[in-house]
C-alpha cells in the first residue's frame, strides 16, 4: 500500500472547492468608492486652496477610477478590474457630458427669468428704448414660427421623397451621387447657405432680399439633409419580409411603399422631421444675412424685414446694457423651451406610432 496521498483528493470526504467561486465586491462598492473619492478629492482641493471646483471634481474623478481598479484588482482580479475601469470611464464620460448641459440650462433659467413674464411674450420692441426695461419677444416668436414652418413645408416632402428613392429605387450612379451630395450638405455651414440664397436672389431679382421667405429658403437647405438621412435610416429598419409579402400578393411597388413601408416607419420619420426643425430653429446667420431684424410685428413673411428668436438674442446682447441683456437671456430661455417642446413632441409621436407587439 502506498503512503503517498493524492493532493487532489479532498480530505475527510469534503467536496473540492469550485474554481468558479471567487470573491466578489458588494453591489454598493461602486457607490462607496465614488463617495470616498468625492470626499478625498474635495478635501485635498480645499486643503490645497484650489479655487476652481472643476479641479476638485477632476481629482475626485481620477481617484474614483484609480480606486475602482485598485480595489477590484485586489478582491476580484485584474480582469474584473479592467471591466470595472471601463464601466467607470463610461459613467465619468456621461457625467462630464451632463454637467455643461445642466450648467447651461441652470444659467439660462436663472438669468432668463428676470424679464420673462406675460408682457414679454405678448409685446414687441416697437417704440421701446433699448436702454430701458420693457418690450417683448412676440414679433420674434412670430418670425421664427413662420420661417421654420415654411422651411419645413418645403424640406420635409422633398427630403422624404429623396429618402424613399434612395432606399426603394436607388441603384447605380445617380443614387451614389445623391448620397454623396446629401453627405456634403450635412456639413455645410449656415452662413454658406445664406450666401447661396443671397446670390441666387440677387441674380433673379437684381436686389438683396429683405423678407422672411428668403431666410426660410436658407433654412430649407440646412434642414433637407437631416430629413433625408433620418428618413433613410427609418425606412431601412422596415423588415424586408413586409415588402416581400405585399409584393407576393400582387400589390404594385408604389402601393407597397405608401400602404406598408411608410405607415410602418411613420413614427421615426416624424421624429426625424421634428429634430430637423429643432436643428434650424436656432440658426441666426442666414436670418441676419437675408431677413435683417425688425422691432415691429410683421405677420407677412413675403414682404419686409422680419425678426426671429436667434437674431433677437444677438440684437439685444449687442446693445450692451442691462435691460437688453435681460431680454436676451429671456429670449434664449424661450428658444430653449421651444426646442425642448419639439423634442418632447417627437418622442411622444415616436412612442405613439411605434409598432405594437403582440402579447
Amino acid at each position: 500500500m502506498s503512503d503517498v496521498v493524492n493532493d487532489a483528493q479532498p480530505l475527510s470526504g469534503a467536496p473540492a472547492p469550485s474554481r468558479l467561486a471567487t470573491a466578489r465586491l458588494p453591489r454598493w462598492a461602486p457607490l462607496g468608492i465614488a463617495v470616498g473619492a468625492i470626499v478625498v478629492g474635495f478635501g485635498v482641493g480645499a486643503a490645497a486652496g484650489w479655487k476652481s471646483h472643476i479641479q476638485w471634481g477632476l481629482l475626485a474623478l481620477f481617484l474614483f477610477v484609480a480606486g475602482s481598479y485598485a480595489i477590484t484588482a485586489r478582491v476580484e482580479g485584474r480582469r474584473q478590474a479592467k471591466d470595472r475601469v471601463a464601466t467607470s470611464l463610461i459613467w465619468a464620460s456621461f457625467i462630464l457630458a451632463v454637467i455643461p448641459l445642466y450648467s447651461l440650462v441652470q444659467t439660462t433659467i436663472s438669468k432668463g427669468s428676470k424679464a420673462l413674464d406675460g408682457t414679454f411674450l405678448t409685446h414687441s420692441m416697437n417704440n421701446v428704448l433699448t436702454i430701458q426695461p420693457g418690450g417683448g419677444v412676440y414679433h420674434a416668436i412670430i418670425g421664427t414660427l413662420e420661417q421654420v414652418a415654411i422651411a419645413t413645408a418645403i424640406a420635409a416632402p422633398i427630403g422624404i421623397l429623396t429618402a424613399i428613392y434612395l432606399v426603394e429605387y436607388g441603384v447605380g450612379r445617380l443614387a451614389r451621387w445623391v448620397t454623396f451630395f446629401v453627405d456634403v450638405m450635412t456639413g455645410v455651414p449656415s452662413i454658406v447657405a445664406g450666401l447661396f440664397i443671397l446670390s441666387v436672389w440677387f441674380e433673379a431679382t437684381g436686389q438683396a432680399p429683405h423678407e422672411g421667405f428668403a431666410g426660410s429658403l436658407a433654412l430649407t437647405i440646412l434642414m433637407l439633409p437631416v430629413v433625408v438621412r433620418s428618413t433613410e435610416e427609418m425606412l431601412k429598419l422596415v423588415p424586408n419580409e413586409l415588402r416581400e409579402a405585399s409584393l407576393a400578393l400582387g400589390v404594385p411597388k408604389w402601393r407597397t411603399i405608401t400602404k406598408v413601408v411608410i405607415p410602418t416607419a411613420v413614427g421615426g420619420i416624424t421624429t426625424g422631421v421634428m429634430l430637423a426643425v429643432a436643428r434650424i430653429a436656432g440658426e441666426s446667420a442666414p436670418i441676419a444675412l437675408l431677413v435683417f431684424g425688425s422691432d415691429v410685428i410683421n405677420n407677412n413673411p413675403f414682404q419686409g424685414p422680419q425678426s426671429s428668436l436667434p437674431y433677437y438674442i444677438y440684437q439685444q446682447y449687442t446693445n450692451g446694457n442691462d435691460p437688453s441683456y435681460n431680454r436676451a437671456w429671456s429670449a434664449a430661455l424661450v428658444l430653449i423651451a421651444f426646442v425642448m417642446i419639439l423634442n418632447a413632441l417627437a418622442r411622444a409621436i415616436a412612442r405613439w406610432k411605434a409598432p405594437k407587439t403582440g402579447r
